[in-house]
Order: C-alpha cells, then structure tokens, then sequence
C-alpha cells in the first residue's frame, strides 16, 4: 500500500504542473512571447540568480535547526519545494515539504515545526527589514498614493487591530488552545535560543534570510534591464519588496496571479510604463516561476520516491 501510495505521489507533481501550466496558458504565452524581445545576458544573470535563491533558502533551514541536514539533500529539497509552493495555496506545499524532509532526518514534529516557523519568521523580518532599508535611503522611490487608496491606512490599522485582539481572546479564552499553543511556543523559543548559541547557525539563519529576497528583487532588477525599463535599478527593488509583502496574506498558490498583478502596480509606482512593466513582470515569472517548475516537480517526486521526503 505504502508503495503503491509513493508511486502517486511520483507522478503526482508533474501531473499537477501540467494543469496549472493549461490554466495560465495565456500568462505563460505572453510571458515567452516578451523573452524573445529580451536581451540575453541579462536574462542569463536572472537565470542564474534564480538559481541562488535557493542556496539562500538552504542555507536558512539549515541555520534553523541545531542538526546537520545532509548537505546535497538539502538543496534538492529546496527546489523541489519552490514547485511543491506554487501548486498549494500560502506556502502550504513548501512547508508540507520541508516539515517532512527534517522528520525523516530524525527531528521530532514538534521541533521540525518550531524549526519551520524560525525559518518563516526570519524571511519575513529579512523581506520587511530590506525594504524599510530601501525605502530609508530612497524616501521618494515609491509613490504609496497610486498603490492604496486615500484614507484606506486607518481602515487597515484597525482590521489588524481586530485580528490581534481577537486571537488574543482565543489564546486566553479557549483552554485546549492554550494548551496546545503554550508548549509549542515553549519549544519554539528554546530553538531558537539554541540555534543563536551557534554563530555558524545564526549567520546563515539571517544571512539566508537577507539573501534570498535581495536575489528575488535582484531577478526583477536583472529581466527589468533586460527588458528596457527604465526605472532605477534600486526603484525596482523597492517595487518587488512592496509588493511581496503587500500580497505575502494572499492565500493563492505560489502567488499566481496576485503577485503578477502586485508587481505590475508596484513597478508603475516607482515610474514605470505600464506596457512595459507588464512585460517586465510576465518575463519574470517564466524565469523564476515556470521554468523551474517541472524540473523541481520531477525533483520532488524523485524525492519521495528516494524516500528522503
């Protein structure tokens, strides 16, 4: 039974990577449509920092846990999880991933999971904190008035209000909550204080953190050029950190559709022409997004079948 279950899931990945590719046939058209108007070297340095963000992933989850995970295996399950991240919705893939390559590592769930969560809370502060840094040193970079809507920062501050005090509730009102969020919690920040008494799992803990959304901005800087934006190549930046975090809530796989459509508004805000930032942003994600995706799919059921996920 279990064999017969790998073997789904084998051919499970591809499967699922030819039907989304069927639904954004379109997207995927237009997108290759615009690399053929591109000027190669540039596309080739976006290829290969593509290639890099996921040696900064790997590197994160390594400086999460104290262990060493097995140092080809952790690259490959990376990849694999880029693919497994755009075929289920708000990272659901990639953690499903992730939290099963460390078990079959001999890490216990719950110390995998408080590891998973150090790893999402240092992408996020290394996402937020180069985009606060970018937008510090270049104040006029973005115009925040063609992103939002006059008078839509007090409606927003008081949702996340409402959202914060409603799971404090939850936390202090709902025994079984409690218990089951306590502990982890407990073990969570015991992680952590560990993994901070190892300088070699701190630095690449947030040395990955910061590396892998600078390489994201720097696909979009590298297909921006490539294409003839002109835009400043830190103005681009600051357009992809913003929109990534904008739409991180956003529950669609891997962000298709709602990051396409983020960046496009992002790059108009720094100064870009519409036309070509919506070129700019298809090309970039057939770099970052479609071309890897049946390779790591093949990868990720290359995995199971290898029984290292």
């Amino acid at each position: 039974m279990t064999r017969t279950i790998r073997r789904i899931l084998y051919v499970l990945p591809p499967l699922l990577v030819t039907v989304v590719a069927v639904r954004h046939r379109a997207v995927l058209a237009d997108g290759f449509a615009h690399l053929g108007t591109a000027r190669w070297p540039w596309l080739l340095a976006a290829a290969c920092t593509t290639c890099l963000t996921w040696v900064a992933a790997a590197c994160t989850r390594q400086g999460a846990v104290l262990e060493r995970l097995p140092g080809r295996r952790l690259p490959a399950t990376q990849f694999a999880a880029g693919a497994a991240n755009h075929l289920l919705p708000t990272g659901l893939g990639a953690s499903a991933v992730n939290l099963r390559f460390m078990t079959v590592c001999g890490m216990s769930l719950t110390r995998s999971s408080a590891a998973l969560a150090l790893y999402l809370l240092a992408e996020s502060v290394g996402r937020v904190a180069l985009l606060g840094v970018l937008l510090v040193v270049f104040p006029d970079a973005l115009r925040t008035g063609s992103l939002l809507p006059e008078g839509v920062f007090g409606p927003l501050l008081l949702a996340l209000g409402a959202v914060a005090v409603v799971a404090a509730g939850v936390l202090v009102l709902v025994r079984r909550v409690r218990t089951a969020v306590f502990p982890f919690l407990r073990t969570a920040l015991g992680e952590a204080r560990s993994v901070h008494t190892r300088p070699s799992r701190a630095l690449a803990l947030w040395g990955g953190a910061f590396a892998f959304p600078a390489l994201q901005a720097s696909s979009l800087v590298l297909v921006g050029l490539a294409l003839g934006l002109s835009v400043p190549v830190a103005h681009m930046a600051v357009a992809y950190l913003a929109a990534t975090v904008a739409v991180a809530p956003v529950p669609t796989p891997g962000g298709l559709g709602s990051v396409e459509a983020a960046l496009v508004v992002a790059l108009v805000a720094v100064g870009g022409a519409a036309a070509v930032a919506t070129a700019v942003v298809l090309a970039f994600r057939v770099v970052t997004v479609w071309l890897p995706m049946l390779p790591g799919a093949l990868t990720l059921g290359a995995l199971v079948r290898l029984k290292v996920i």
